[in-house]
């Protein structure tokens, strides 16, 4: 080659590069497919690929695929049903497979996809999709395109058969195009259930002709939307209701038959017998009491308006009700809602008490018992199943209703051994309404927590159920509640990635997930999320902080670390942004003073997440020892044994690790500063949560002692903030200003009881601390 010129080499290299093996997405399927092996070469896709469909049972599969090509590239895939040349994709049918099965054999001359059924044509049309570059989200109208795909043999089934996702429009409405657009990121996920949440105390979605005004009233509220969702007063008289939006007939018909198009199943829920203010706002005459009502304009509590179960009119209007839904949704499931239907009402109303007397009911219990089969016994004779959240085992299980578990899996066990379907959405894993990084990170959220690491680890069918029990799990969902998501870009921040996660659990055989694997592909998938246009959230990238405790040294250090593995994380000591010439993170960082941490994580050289901060601030309790009169609730001890003196403050995410709870019972405990210390004050960090049975102390007391045994009081101070107020961290602090002392007793009072005005009145409540600082 001595004689070449440079030229020409460069013109060899250039062509060399261009036709070199691609980067492809093969490592980033999501669900991973059960089997699948990779050969070598690859598939050349282009717009000139034709799809020959041997059997035209099959063709419905293929529709969405060759949609999403012309809206991209402007242009169809050519449709035949003979083999012809090489480079194209054959749809062959394969009566041996099970409904949503697919068999995908990817060769360098052709593509063989084999189902029984056009679902199982979809599904593998979905896993060849995301086999593609990312750009195929991204195709120019009249432009060429051609990719090269990996070679591979691919056999794949779901797991289990109900795959699903459920979203809230009531608390907030979303329109017709974004719902669609949702359930097109949930078909290429491979969800087959959308559960759509129409119908709550906050607004009427769907258009019933028969009663117009339960869109004409029920759809709309007072807009108190520049307020905190559970600090917003009631609508007043003379206010006009602006806020809100519903669904026509005809917008129901496009959802459902788009949703079908894609091979999943709208369930719709029509809540009954509480969390029906919207409803009775329109219709008063169907509560226990007349009315009259307002569509409730946030997270007003306790709300006890319900249907009047000794009424046969309100039977009657469920029913007309349900008779338009069913004309709607072709799903043989109908959700009717049923959970925390507040009895306060029922109590009192004469026609209720009389119609327990009349039925022979024990209680409000059964009475809601009874409300529920005398739906089912309609839905049954319209030849539909009623599926409600798990307070329809309160009272007796309706005979053919199917549960959904959300009080954790409990009510899933019961329903399941007594022979009943299951959908399992326990809030511990499913509910997507939760925090899912530090609240400080993140925009609000339901106080609580679920990192995307837990949905992975979510198992729909306890170890508890015998194999002979466990066939009655249909599988799982994950649950968007919206009463803090008022827009698309929040809504799909809280869906994405953890609707992935969720997507493999329900698709993948357990034995084929792994948190690592799926870690890493969930990152490759970034470009493709960003290609679609989806808002992910980025929260497993976001730095977390927590203190470790040397038992030897008696000394703190601080861990720093990310939900996912394998990324660097830099940080400053001086507020600064991280960048990669700051700090590189390489083990726990000593601490011996009070210091400001700045953190961020960084892959191939970019920044991941987003910063996070913590103020380590050092003081005379800081990791010496404690002793408990009553110890914390084993469900939250907290990170270490030192956590209440481990210099880090927790969030409004009571789980987040730096907090223990304490159920019904007081905070006791006794600190040893190993010294005689000058003191000047005791402050005691606390949780005000009441949507989680959090509440403030009635107050706090301190003592003092210079031996450990003889103590006196040094100081006390009172809750005086209402306890019917919203989330809050509170500092109460403690006067001890000329006090000289070794050990330091604080006693915390739990208020024991919650109030009753509280849906959950009279029950054990808790009290959570994260902090006791001595100064």
């Amino acid at each position: 080659m001595k004689n070449i010129p440079l030229i020409a080499i460069a013109l060899i290299v250039l062509l060399l590069g261009a036709c070199s093996e691609p980067n492809t997405n093969h490592e980033a399927l999501i669900p991973m497919p059960n089997q699948i092996t990779y050969n070598s070469g690859t598939f050349k896709f282009t717009e000139k690929t034709v799809i020959v469909v041997e059997d035209n049972q099959l063709k419905d599969g293929i529709t969405v695929f060759n949609k999403k090509i012309e809206a991209s590239s402007g242009k169809k895939l050519q449709l035949t049903d003979k083999s012809g040349k090489n480079g194209t994709i054959i749809i062959r049918q394969n009566k041996a497979l099970e409904d949503e099965e697919y068999e995908l054999n990817i060769e360098t001359t052709n593509v063989i996809l084999e189902a029984a059924t056009p679902a199982g044509v979809f599904y593998g049309l979905q896993t060849f999709t995301q086999m593609c570059p990312k750009d195929i989200h991204t195709l120019k109208k009249g432009e060429p395109f051609s990719f090269k795909i990996n070679t591979a043999q691919i056999k794949d089934a779901p797991q289990f058969g109900w795959r699903g996702m459920m979203l809230d429009v009531s608390r907030h409405f979303f329109t017709k195009e974004e719902v669609k657009e949702l359930i097109d990121y949930l078909a290429f996920h491979k969800l087959n259930v959308f559960h759509w949440h129409l119908v709550d105390d906050q607004g009427w979605r769907i258009e019933i002709k028969k009663y117009p005004k339960l869109t004409e009233v029920g759809a709309w509220r007072v807009d108190r939307e520049h307020l905190p969702w559970d600090s917003r007063p009631a609508m007043k008289e003379g206010e006009k209701a602006t806020y809100g939006g519903f669904y026509t007939q005809e917008d129901i018909k496009e959802v459902v038959a788009y949703a079908q198009e894609r091979f999943i199943t709208i369930v719709p829920e029509i809540e009954m017998p509480g969390h029906t203010t919207s409803s009775l706002a329109a219709y008063p005459e169907y509560s226990c009491t007349g009315g009259p009502f307002n569509v409730v304009p946030g997270g007003l509590w306790p709300i006890t308006d319900i249907y009047c179960a000794g009424k046969d009119d309100t039977f009657q209007f469920i029913e007309d009700i349900l008779t338009e839904v069913m004309a709607l949704f072709p799903s043989e499931y109908i959700h009717i809602g049923g959970d925390e239907a507040n009895k306060a009402e029922w109590e009192k109303c004469k026609k209720c008490q009389a119609r327990i007397k009349a039925e022979g009911l024990k209680d409000e219990h059964e009475l809601q018992s009874y409300f529920i089969k005398r739906i089912e016994k309609f839905l049954m004779a319209n030849n539909r199943i009623l599926i409600g959240w798990d307070e329809i085992l309160e009272g007796g299980l309706a005979p053919n209703a199917t549960v959904m578990s959300w009080r954790g899996f409990n009510g899933g066990i019961e329903a399941a051994n007594s022979g009943h379907n299951v959908v399992m959405t326990p809030t511990s894993h499913c509910y997507l309404d939760y925090y899912q990084g530090p609240v400080d990170t993140e925009p609000v959220a339901f106080n609580a927590s679920l990192p995307l690491k837990r949905v992975y680890k979510f198992n729909p069918v306890p170890a508890e159920l015998d194999a002979d029990k466990a066939r009655f799990i249909l599988g799982g969902q994950g649950n968007l509640w919206t009463e803090h998501v008022a827009n698309k870009a929040h809504m799909q921040y809280m869906a994405f990635p953890r609707m992935a996660a969720m997507a493999e659990v329900l698709w993948t055989k357990e034995d084929k997930r792994d948190w690592i694997d799926f870690s890493q592909r969930i990152g490759q998938y970034r470009a493709t999320y960003d290609a679609m246009g989806i808002n992910y959230a980025r929260s497993m990238y976001t730095v977390q902080f927590e203190s470790v405790f040397n038992e030897e040294s008696k000394s703190i250090a601080l861990d720093l670390y990310t939900e996912v593995p394998n990324v660097d994380i830099y940080y400053t000591l001086d507020g600064s942004e991280p960048t990669q010439s700051s700090h590189k993170y390489e083990g726990a960082i000593n601490i011996d003073e009070s210091v400001s941490v700045t953190a961020a994580a960084f892959i191939n050289s970019k920044k991941a997440g987003n910063n996070s901060r913590v103020n380590f601030n050092l003081h005379k309790a800081t990791a010496k020892a404690l002793s408990y009169k009553n110890p914390p609730h084993k469900k939250y001890l907290g990170r270490s044994e030192i956590t209440l003196v481990n210099s880090l403050r927790g969030s409004r995410n009571f789980g987040d690790g730096n907090w223990q709870g304490f159920e019904g019972e007081d905070l006791e405990l006794t600190i040893d500063l190993e010294k005689q210390e000058p003191l000047s004050k005791v402050t005691v960090g606390c949780l005000h949560q009441t949507g989680s049975w959090i509440f403030l102390p009635k107050g706090i007391k301190v003592y003092t002692s210079e031996d450990g045994n003889k103590f006196v009081p040094a100081g006390s101070t009172t809750n005086n903030v209402p306890l019917q107020s919203e989330a809050q961290v509170v500092d109460f602090s403690v006067d001890l200003s000329d006090t000289t002392a070794r050990y330091i007793k604080v006693l915390v009072s739990n208020q024991g009881k919650v109030p009753q005005w509280h849906s959950a009145g009279g029950g054990k409540s808790w009290l959570f601390v994260d902090e006791i600082i001595v100064e």
